[in-house]
């Protein structure tokens, strides 16, 4: 197949495979240029770095943009170039001056202090989801313009106000909201003072492998090589196809009419190891999942004693060993294994009495009933069935109600539910990434997990604070362990599982690359 130059025939090449599935049981097969991957991507809100803090529009930033330094594919918690070819720390324990690589964004336009400067700033001052990310640096709307200024043309200095160390400042820096953008591109789309956040949401102006052709929410999002990519991706193109069904999903990687599937059920996998075309890749995740509850929505969600119970109607094993079969194992708390100060002692276990007597004992009275919302996918749906089934034990009404994950996203977000169940992927390679999301919560300013439970947390937050600061780094896991404790005992989430990320690849594919953390996932280095 000819390389495809425009996005007309991007567009033709995916509905044509959208043909192709179910057309014929024959095994077919995709485009020798083009890698096609089956997967759900309804959660996506937008592609802003900026703003994406979903799991579709995560995976893909590391794709379409560079920050300033980056993540080791292979460790992680390994900090290298990107935009920067070096940086020096200040004298003054709060400052980093970085010298800028020759880079070029895909308009062709070279990558600029002004555009370093744009990208952080405009991140902080659009406060969407992810800006607390870089709020931990001290920077504010009011004061991010004096933080973050041009030296030369090849050298910029970002200056911060929060009482931390220059490791924890560049480890933040490799979270997807600090990618830079093309300002000579973006700033153009902006309206009514968005920053081109409107614009960006459905665009890419990055200097990544690749950028978006076009993106159709609920169908597809086509990737198109970035010809001024300073490292050429090997594929042509990359088409994302939103295939909400997991058996679809199955049977379009089975049949070849998809090269990558994501998501599948532990039945699907276990079927699929044995079949010929097909490999399973296993990749251990950081993500966490966990039950978040309102407690704001009523007073019985927001008693420690039903946050207690409801640790005792989690048939965690159950789960990871019957349902999910090496797609999870339990976990209970809200730092990964992987990252340093993780617990790893499970103390709940599935105990109904003791669930009721806690109940009784507080004199919550039963039955009642909860709203359930919960992402319309798999493994959610399977896990929150099993969550019905215990609680109910103890008379408690689950009332699932299934959504679009963007939707759930949004309610999740806004306080307009009762219990959900979710799940958290650190933004960077450091243990305050999740501390901050569940043990910060002063006075709901910040975008927090703790805030949309609902639940304020000053002497959490001044321990978690603290945390950050502490430069001793046997002092430091300590004090992230003590925290741990305190949220695994009583707090608005019951952690619950760790993932293992299971992707089935064509036995054509070679080089996919995907790491511990949510956005290392890579598609430059593919071949078929």
């Amino acid at each position: 197949m000819s390389i495809i130059a425009s996005r007309s025939r991007l567009l033709g090449t995916a509905i044509s495979l959208a043909l192709l599935f179910g057309a014929s049981a024959v095994r077919a097969e995709t485009p020798p240029n083009v890698l096609v991957v089956a997967q759900s991507i309804d959660d996506a809100v937008s592609f802003d770095p900026a703003e994406g803090f979903e799991l579709t529009t995560v995976q893909s930033f590391n794709n379409l943009y560079q920050r300033l330094v980056q993540s080791n594919r292979e460790d992680g918690t390994k900090i290298e170039p990107a935009l920067a070819a070096s940086w020096a720390a200040g004298s003054d324990g709060r400052s980093l001056t970085f010298e800028l690589a020759d880079a070029k964004f895909s308009s062709g336009n070279p990558v600029r202090a002004e555009d370093v400067i744009f990208s952080l700033t405009r991140a902080v001052k659009l406060n969407k989801s992810p800006a607390f990310i870089l709020n931990e640096l001290g920077w504010k709307p009011d004061n991010v313009d004096a933080a973050i200024t041009k030296v030369d043309d090849k050298h910029v200095k970002l200056t911060w106000f929060a009482d931390v160390g220059s490791g924890f400042a560049l480890s933040l820096l490799t979270a997807p909201i600090a990618s830079i953008v093309d300002e000579k591109t973006v700033e153009p789309q902006a309206k009514e003072g968005d920053f081109g956040n409107a614009w960006l949401k459905t665009n890419s102006a990055g200097s990544g492998a690749y950028t978006i052709a076009t993106y159709t929410p609920h169908e597809a999002l086509v990737l198109q090589a970035n010809a001024n990519s300073s490292d050429k991706p090997k594929l042509d193109s990359v088409i994302i196809r939103n295939v909400p069904d997991v058996g679809a999903r199955r049977l379009l990687v089975e049949q070849g009419d998809a090269d990558i599937a994501r998501g599948l059920s532990a039945d699907q996998i276990e079927a699929l190891k044995t079949k010929s075309g097909v490999k399973v890749l296993s990749v251990p995740s950081a993500r966490t999942d966990y039950i978040l509850l309102n407690t704001k929505a009523n007073p019985t969600l927001g008693n420690p004693a039903f946050w207690e119970a409801a640790r005792y109607l989690v048939d965690y094993d159950g789960i990871a060993k019957n349902l999910l079969r090496g797609q999870s194992t339990v976990h209970q708390a809200f730092l990964p294994v992987g990252f340093p100060g993780a617990l790893t002692d499970t103390p709940f276990k599935l105990d109904v009495e003791k669930a009721k007597k806690i109940l009784a004992d507080a004199g919550i009275k039963t039955p009642f009933k909860v709203e359930f919302i919960v992402f319309n996918d798999q493994p959610f749906l399977s896990i929150a069935q099993s969550l019905q089934s215990t609680f109910a034990q103890a008379g408690i009404t689950l009332d699932i109600q299934p959504g679009v994950a963007g939707d759930i996203y949004a309610r999740g977000r806004s306080g307009k539910f009762e219990m959900t169940l979710r799940y958290w992927i650190p933004d960077y390679f450091d243990p305050h990434s999740n501390a901050s999301a569940f043990a910060i919560n002063k006075d709901n300013s910040a975008n927090t997990a703790a805030k949309y439970a609902g639940w304020v947390i000053p002497e959490l937050t001044d321990q978690t604070l603290a945390a950050v600061k502490e430069q001793d780094a046997a002092k430091r896991v300590a004090l992230y362990q003590d925290l741990q404790k305190k949220i695994q005992a009583s707090s608005p989430f019951i952690f619950m599982l760790q993932g293992n990320d299971q992707v089935v690849l064509s036995d054509k594919v070679k080089n996919y690359a995907q790491g511990l953390n949510a956005d290392q996932v890579y598609y430059d280095k593919v071949e078929k």
